[in-house]
């Protein structure tokens, strides 16, 4: 039935101001809606910071409240005095809106599970690629995510930034700047002794504000990544030469292993037999290896470096070439092969193979290869091989959180394994489960890799040596995966496992005693060593050698005719 028109009208007033009245936008000074934001941030994304100032304060007495307070206010000055110096009219809303969604992201993954976003970390992030970015996201991301990010965008969209004329404008901003800065250095004065000793003892806490974090880590990689790009990496060891040439055809194949642990390594004394097939071969297993990194951004740059962990110096590893550049100067055959995120740089201009070309489709699933697939065509690079040559293997390894998506069904051996992304769904013990079997495929291929060296021993000399580039955290302490800042990281994220397998023809070629080597396995071992054992292996001769750090060194006989 239709309402007559007078009642029809008296209806359709009330709807049409509301109407009206929802698409009126709240109209806010830039300086209050800075402010707000700022607040919000410090109490809803810096629970992890507010946590370590607090763990030896109580909110009993008045002293643990004025601590509380004192951060509060300094961090929200902090923010807004960072913001100020940005935001305009027009850029307000795109610089809060992008900060409101990084912000949620950065405060969702530094409490689960645990990250620190330093400039190393933030690099990692941003060299990630798609296929393991995607597995970082999970259903139970979408609550925490719209409280943190969708609701503040929302009240974002409703408020119009106040106009003012600019010789107005002016002075505001720069009285709002004054204030903010007199607000944090009075919280700093007053909380001066605590602080001092919070950032003198534990470094990386600044890393815990959020999202200052993001911004100054993101401005450490870029100012870093354009000074990188601005120049040629410098050339290192130019006086580098094989020594001699070898008398057959000889092949390293240097494995760079993604996220083992040495704490999970069979051969190394783990109680599960995570290494069957190696266990059945003639390897020199090193127990004891520290990397030089605790995640791929780092590691790998510094592990080909001459100097790395020892003497740790960022800017210089990234504006040197690498020892793989400096081999393949010197006269050795170069090849890199990936099945993960790239090579960070190191075999920049040589030649490089993704694993999903070496093998068919069909064994490439929703385009990520198990690591065998580096093995594609092995036999037939083998029968042609000709020269010294160094083949680098750079596999998806144990990468989580995914653990369970790094091998084929048939190796799950210890069940019930978490097939999760997100590992809060799953017991300590399914995610364990599932990260030793993927150890016992990485054991697998290697061991195939093994097993074709040997079959062509007949024609090539070839050595084997496998490392990891970090190790991982799997609940210890309550964190997960891998990344944390090196000064803070425990062991089990640092201690990697290590492999080597020589044929016989290699050992005489070189001289090597493989008993000293065994018995130099039982000694420390780092990252370090690889640049120099592996010019060592090669028998490249550079006055950048340092025979100390060469494992094989001090395992050498005079070489069989």
């Amino acid at each position: 039935m239709l309402l007559p028109a007078p009642r029809l009208a008296a209806v359709a007033e009330p709807v049409a101001t509301i109407a009206r009245a929802s698409r009126q936008r709240a109209v806010w000074s830039i300086e209050r809606l800075l402010l707000l934001c700022s607040l919000f941030w410090v109490l809803a994304a810096n629970r992890p910071l507010l946590g370590v100032v607090m763990q030896d304060q109580s909110l009993a007495g008045s002293t643990g409240w004025a601590t509380l307070l004192s951060w509060v206010l300094g961090l929200t000055a902090l923010h807004a005095l960072l913001l100020a110096a940005l935001a305009t009219r027009h850029t307000v809303r795109p610089l809060l809106a992008v900060l409101i969604v990084a912000t949620a992201f950065a405060a969702y993954f530094t409490e689960h599970p645990s990250v620190v976003l330093d400039p190393t970390m933030l690099r990692n992030v941003l060299r990630t690629d798609a296929h393991e970015a995607a597995e970082l996201f999970s259903a139970a991301m979408l609550g925490p995510l719209a409280l943190l990010a969708g609701l503040p965008l929302l009240l974002l969209w409703r408020v119009q930034p106040l106009e003012r004329p600019w010789r107005r404008a002016l002075p505001i901003r720069l009285g709002f700047m004054a204030l903010m800065a007199a607000l944090l250095v009075a919280c700093v004065l007053a909380q001066f002794a605590p602080l001092a000793s919070l950032m003198r003892n534990h470094k990386q806490t600044r890393y815990l504000i959020t999202p200052a974090n993001v911004l100054w880590s993101l401005a450490a990689v870029a100012s870093a990544d354009t000074r990188s790009h601005s120049a040629p990496r410098q050339p290192i060891g130019e006086d580098a030469r094989l020594a001699s040439p070898a008398p057959r055809p000889t092949l390293v194949v240097l494995v760079v292993g993604e996220t083992a642990r040495a704490a999970n390594w069979g051969l190394s004394g783990y109680a599960r037999d995570t290494t069957p097939q190696l266990a059945r071969l003639p390897v020199i297993n090193f127990a004891d290896v520290t990397s030089c990194g605790t995640n791929t951004e780092t590691s790998l740059p510094c592990l080909f470096a001459p100097v790395g962990r020892r003497d740790y110096d960022e800017r210089r590893i990234r504006s040197q070439q690498s020892l793989l550049q400096l081999l393949a100067r010197a006269g050795v055959g170069v090849t890199w092969r990936d099945n993960q995120s790239g090579c960070k740089g190191v075999c920049d201009g040589l030649v490089s193979q993704a694993a999903a070309d070496l093998v068919p489709a069909a064994q490439c699933p929703g385009g990520r290869c198990f690591d065998e697939a580096l093995l594609g065509g092995l036999p037939e690079m083998l029968r042609q091989l000709q020269g010294t040559q160094l083949l680098v293997l750079h596999p998806i390894g144990n990468h989580g959180p995914a653990y369970f998506k790094r091998y084929p069904r048939g190796f799950t051996h210890f069940q019930p394994a978490c097939e999760h992304d997100d590992l809060r769904l799953c017991s300590r013990e399914q995610v364990v489960n599932a990260y030793d079997n993927a150890l016992r495929y990485t054991d697998h291929w290697l061991a195939q890799l093994v097993h074709a060296l040997q079959a062509a021993q007949g024609r090539v000399d070839s050595a084997l040596v496998f490392v990891s580039d970090h190790g991982e955290s799997l609940g210890e302490s309550n964190l997960w995966l891998h990344g944390l800042p090196y000064a803070i990281a425990p062991d089990v994220q640092k201690k990697v496992p290590m492999v080597m397998w020589f044929s016989d023809g290699f050992a005489r070629q070189r001289g090597l005693d493989l008993a000293c080597l065994r018995d130099r396995a039982r000694h420390s071992a780092a990252h370090d060593h690889l640049f120099h054992t592996l010019l060592g292996l090669l028998d490249v001769r550079t006055k950048l050698h340092e025979a100390a750090w060469d494992l094989g060194a001090g395992c050498q006989r005079a070489a069989a005719p």
